[in-house]
């Protein structure tokens, strides 16, 4: 039985590990990353860097796992991505077989927290329902949390629900009827700006907690261009941006 502890270390920034974070990656012996190129590789970069800035040792190895491509053609987009993640799977299972010991324990450091649009619990699924992984799972801060903070403000209000999509769900369905408070994330396409703007505030940010922060809030009328260019610049200088906002809208009266 190989052990592996999923590990959400926030967005990369070693102040904001758990405790608990930071036991559990020093108690890894090979930690497993995708290698997917271009930009994503700075990813594995600093995956690297949080490892070196926090366990204090080098009694421990990286492993790039290939990425299997996904069908980006298709319209059935769930079944694409459940294709993908089993395809993932099992490189991930004959990767791991290849690299880890029997007893060693493997370590998979999933940005944010692994609840939130990550899907290496997916990907694990098959081990661990064979048998052939013991999947544990540490939480980490999410840039959910983050934005709160970097804005100053709680994501729930008094009696109402707090709804968590992607910008895909946005683009195709609009703000969900009924709910006035809705974190969008995985937005590429910047979804936010095909919302009628009317009543609805934005406050966005990327890079959360990291040295290049960029939050911008306001009226989404106003700042929806400044948004867009403060992300285009971004993505120019580093390759990739990882973003989230919350949209906000006004509770009519009853």
């Amino acid at each position: 039985m190989r052990t592996v502890r999923v590990i959400g270390v926030g967005m990369g920034n070693p102040r904001h590990l758990t405790a608990e974070a930071v036991d559990a990656l020093r108690s890894v012996d090979v930690f497993f990353v995708p290698e997917k190129g271009s930009a994503a590789d700075e990813l594995v970069a600093l995956r690297r860097d949080l490892c070196r800035a926090v366990i204090g040792t080098d009694d421990y190895r990286f492993v790039t796992v290939p990425d299997p491509p996904r069908d980006r053609s298709t319209t059935a987009y769930a079944q694409a991505v459940q294709t993908w993640a089993a395809a993932r799977g099992d490189v991930l299972l004959e990767t791991m077989e290849a690299h880890l010991e029997p007893g060693q324990t493997a370590g998979i450091l999933a940005w944010g927290d692994p609840a939130f649009y990550d899907s290496t619990l997916r990907v694990l699924d098959a081990g661990r329902t064979t048998g052939r992984l013991e999947v544990e799972v540490v939480p980490g801060i999410s840039s959910i949390q983050m934005l709160a903070a970097a804005h100053r403000i709680s994501l729930t209000r008094v009696g109402q629900s707090l709804q968590v999509t992607t910008g895909r769900r946005l683009a195709e369905e609009g703000l969900p009827p009924g709910c006035h408070d809705v974190v969008v994330m995985l937005d590429g396409r910047c979804a936010f700006q095909h919302v009628g703007p009317d009543g609805v505030q934005i406050y966005w940010g990327a890079d959360l907690g990291g040295p290049d922060q960029a939050i911008v809030s306001g009226e989404l009328g106003e700042v929806a261009d400044a948004i867009l260019a403060r992300r285009a610049e971004i993505r120019s200088r580093r390759g990739w941006v990882m973003d989230t906002y919350l949209l906000r809208r006004g509770i009519p009266h009853r």
